[in-house]
């Protein structure tokens, strides 16, 4: 079985006051999840128009990957906090035609 990349595009607008708190966990979490095996790419990016608006991109080896990455104590403090700081929408990918 070949691997495959899987690529997380997550949308996260801040609750009203809350994008500072939101940017710090993201920040923090940078370095963290770079650090995983199998984590190829995690930026964080924010809306120009928008700026309670943050795009994380995420790049990983395979979905075990991912898997693993869910796991990981910082990925569940994380989903521990996000619903008092943010709305999320997050889209998992699959490559189709890459370059």
């Amino acid at each position: 079985m070949t691997q495959s990349p899987t690529k997380i595009t997550a949308i996260l607008t801040a609750h009203l006051d809350k994008a500072a708190e939101l940017r710090a966990l993201l920040v923090g979490m940078a370095p963290l999840c770079r650090a995983e095996p199998g984590n190829l790419r995690w930026d964080v990016w924010r809306d120009r128009a928008h700026c309670d608006r943050y795009v994380l991109d995420e790049l990983y080896l395979d979905a075990a990957a991912v898997e693993a990455h869910r796991v990981t104590p910082h990925y569940q403090a994380y989903l521990a906090k996000i619903p008092q700081l943010a709305e999320r929408t997050a889209w998992i990918l699959e490559p189709v035609e890459l370059g």
